[in-house]
């Protein structure tokens, strides 16, 4: 029976954290990569390979028509274009033997600087579209779930309780923004975090102004790591919860809210950090990323849908920071030659990629870490050598 309930265990595991989460990076990586393809056959560049992954090829088909290679490799964990004329996947070198004039005209690297920056950032572009045109699509589909803001609860010994919240009032305004939905509510607090909550609050016919300083409280997870969010220590009235039917048009433009939304806390989260405000034990890995992506999984299709568009946007957006290796790095290069009128010097370059591929596995290395102390075996290997 025991062996049974490991077995049971591993293969539930197995499914939800490992299977599920490569089939949303899959899912992801294509995106983005099929933007990059697709802007590149435009602009006349002819693309040697096309591959989810990296590593040995699993499964490969070459196209008769256009000689691109499309592949399946071995490592599921990213993947590439290879662009003609380009010496590696990476495309930071060209290829430096003789082209003829027919082979400069399909290489990336002899097209104008306008043309590889399009190409470059269709990558990004195309996980940004994905993004608004997925969540558009939940919205017309499932409906959007709003609910209003207004008080179910307030829970015992909180920020709520102290402040003097109670069941009933609406919350209109936190520190000067209008609350339209809990879910801004919701929002505020994990992003204000370095200030207290002014709050405007609706009680019957009175409009009071109460201040709340939220508490970061832990929190256990799924894999029972611990997680420090801020609480204000309210919950919000079950019956105040409606579905929005939306149009094309509706749906679009409350997708591209939420897109702003999702963007503007992504910087405001990441200025925190680099300020000291917020902890950086809050940046995550491949592990936790995993993680999520199981826990979208046991809760139903939907969620591994929205999941999936989260990532999708949060891989458009990392990509275009301005480090090179990845193509904001690269757009950043195209930005200089175009008010040049020339590309950067070699050497120039190649530091560049060198401290960019540097500072990307700094930071993979760091969130890989946080996952990993994150985890509760690794409390065990503390005490075990303590």
């Amino acid at each position: 029976m025991e062996l049974s309930s490991l077995l049971h265990s591993v293969i539930h595991g197995v499914w939800y954290y490992v299977v599920i989460f490569l089939l949303i990076l899959t899912v992801v990586v294509f995106i983005h990569e099929m933007g990059h393809f697709l802007v590149a056959r435009w602009n006349g560049v002819k693309v040697d390979v096309f591959s989810i992954g990296f590593g040995p090829e699993v499964w490969g088909r070459t196209d008769p028509k256009t000689g691109t290679r499309w592949r399946i490799s071995l490592i599921p964990l990213g993947g590439y274009v290879k662009f003609f004329g380009d010496a590696d996947a990476s495309s930071t070198t060209s290829d430096e033997r003789v082209m003829t004039e027919d082979e400069k005209a399909v290489a990336f690297q002899h097209k104008r600087v306008g043309q590889r920056a399009a190409v470059v950032f269709a990558g990004p572009a195309a996980n940004f579209v994905f993004a608004i045109l997925g969540l558009a699509g939940m919205f017309m589909v499932l409906g959007q779930p709003v609910t209003e803001p207004v008080v179910g609860s307030v829970h015992a010994d909180t920020a709520a309780e102290a402040a003097g919240l109670r069941a009933g009032d609406r919350i209109v305004a936190i520190n000067g923004q209008a609350v339209e939905r809990f879910q801004d509510i919701q929002r505020i607090v994990r992003l204000e975090i370095e200030h207290p909550l002014d709050l405007s609050v609706q009680r019957g016919t009175e409009t009071l102004s109460i201040s709340a300083q939220p508490r970061v409280i832990q929190r256990k997870g799924v894999f029972g790591d611990m997680e420090k969010v801020p609480v204000l220590g309210i919950t919000a009235d079950p019956a105040s919860t409606r579905i929005v039917s939306h149009g094309p048009v509706s749906a679009l433009v409350e997708s591209l809210r939420e897109t702003e939304g999702m963007v503007r806390s992504t910087f405001i989260g990441i200025g925190q950090m680099i300020n000291g405000t917020r902890d950086t034990d809050e940046l995550g890995g491949p592990i936790r990323i995993a993680k999520g992506a199981g826990e979208a999984a046991q809760i139903g299709l939907s969620s591994v849908i929205f999941y999936t568009i989260w990532l999708s946007l949060n891989l458009g957006l990392i990509n275009l920071f301005p480090i090179p290796v990845l193509d904001g790095g690269h757009l950043l290069f195209y930005a200089f030659e175009a008010i040049l009128g020339r590309p950067l010097g070699e050497r120039a370059q190649e530091y560049g990629f060198r401290i960019g591929l540097f500072l990307v596995l700094a930071l993979m290395v760091f969130a890989t870490r946080n996952d990993i102390v994150a985890l509760p075996i690794w409390e065990v290997v503390k005490r075990l050598f303590s």
